[in-house]
């Protein structure tokens, strides 16, 4: 066999091939050492002391990816454990029972029973569960109606995780909590009388109550006025009056509170 100079012959070439292959194999050995680094970490970062029990937590939300979020963020914490997932309320009701959870994560807005009556119930059924709510809606009355159905603090999804966390230990630890930007508005709400139409911890009139409830059903002005026999002007002052006490600022907004309150379910 010839052998063109500069060319390297067999044995050269089988010494190439073995030194390549201790090359990838040391490279794969140490990306497997990397990852198993990382897994070690991960599991250093997450695990409690063994004297620290970690506290049970339940998430209730409806959409599945912020669910996800949520589990991921709360696994992180040394403190905390996802026991249990669920949508809606049943759900709720049912995995409380059945994992005797320390805290629930509540959403407010959920499929059929709201998160305002899942809370209720739970907490008469399991007075020492801690509820914390969940929440895009930033306006006051739903803040009120969370807080008197039992719920221990009122966060919004808009926070940053960090802050999320701190309202998990401080409900845990039986404090209440509100979201930072939500505390001056309820300082300056003063209607926390229950009021004659059910509303929870609102003190709106009788008439004020009828009219919202009304007007949240999609009932024109003309129709309430002539339901009621009341003037536009009258109608429209009980309304304004309704909505400023409930700290809402539009018929949507009514809606919403109207849907959560379980309103319509009595009519």
């Amino acid at each position: 066999m010839r052998f063109c100079p500069g060319n390297p012959g067999p044995s050269a070439r089988r010494s190439g091939r073995s030194a390549q292959h201790q090359v990838r194999s040391r490279r794969a050995h140490s990306a497997r050492d990397i990852i198993n680094s990382g897994e070690h970490l991960a599991k250093l970062q997450t695990t409690p002391d063994a004297c620290v029990a970690r506290l049970r937590v339940v998430i209730i939300d409806d959409h599945p990816v912020l669910r996800a979020g949520l589990s991921a963020l709360i696994a992180r914490q040394s403190d905390f454990e996802v026991v249990g997932e669920g949508g809606d309320s049943v759900s709720a009701l049912t995995l409380v029972e059945t994992l005797q959870p320390d805290l629930v994560l509540m959403d407010v807005s959920l499929p059929g029973p709201s998160g305002a009556e899942a809370t209720r119930a739970l907490r008469q059924k399991y007075p020492d569960l801690v509820v914390l709510a969940l929440s895009v809606h930033e306006e006051i009355g739903f803040v009120n109606m969370l807080l008197e159905a039992g719920a221990s603090g009122y966060a919004l999804k808009r926070s940053a995780c960090e802050e999320l966390v701190r309202a998990l230990r401080m409900v845990a630890a039986g404090e209440s909590y509100l979201d930072p930007s939500l505390t001056g508005r309820l300082m300056r709400s003063k209607q926390r009388q229950a009021s004659p139409a059910g509303l929870p911890g609102l003190r709106l009139s009788e008439r004020e109550a009828e009219v919202a409830r009304l007007v949240a059903q999609g009932l024109t002005m003309k129709e309430i006025a002539q339901n009621l026999n009341l003037s536009p002007r009258t109608l429209e002052t009980y309304r304004a009056r309704a909505m400023e006490k409930l700290h809402l600022k539009s018929r949507a907004d009514l809606v919403r509170f109207a849907v959560s309150c379980g309103w319509f379910k009595t009519q």
